[in-house]
């Protein structure tokens, strides 16, 4: 079981759960090596940094950009490179943790 496995099976359990994200595609809200703390919800909107799979891939920290009700949530990073439609969202970021800071998201 990898990471993104081990963290989508938490939020479906406990409803909450927490990863290392790493790169700098979320810069300047999220830097690489945080630790993200998750939480599922029953409704996500535009701008939720969102736990998700877009085209089969996990997508462990991107935004969620625009809504449609027969597409679904458009994620992108925070440069504008949008990854693509899903449905399938496991998660919105709550908190993340670098260097021993605490930023609420």
């Amino acid at each position: 079981m990898n990471k993104y496995q081990r963290l989508q099976l938490e939020l479906e359990t406990s409803g909450t759960g927490k990863m290392k994200c790493f790169g700098n595609s979320m810069l300047p809200i999220l830097k690489s090596g945080s630790l993200v703390t998750f939480k599922r919800e029953d409704h996500y909107k535009i701008k939720d940094i969102v736990f998700c799979k877009v085209k089969g891939r996990f997508i462990d920290a991107h935004k969620i950009v625009k809504t449609d009700p027969a597409r679904g949530f458009l994620i992108a990073n925070n440069h504008g490179y949008e990854n693509g439609w899903t449905r399938v969202i496991f998660g919105k970021a709550v908190e993340a943790e670098y260097m021993g800071q605490t930023q609420d998201l």
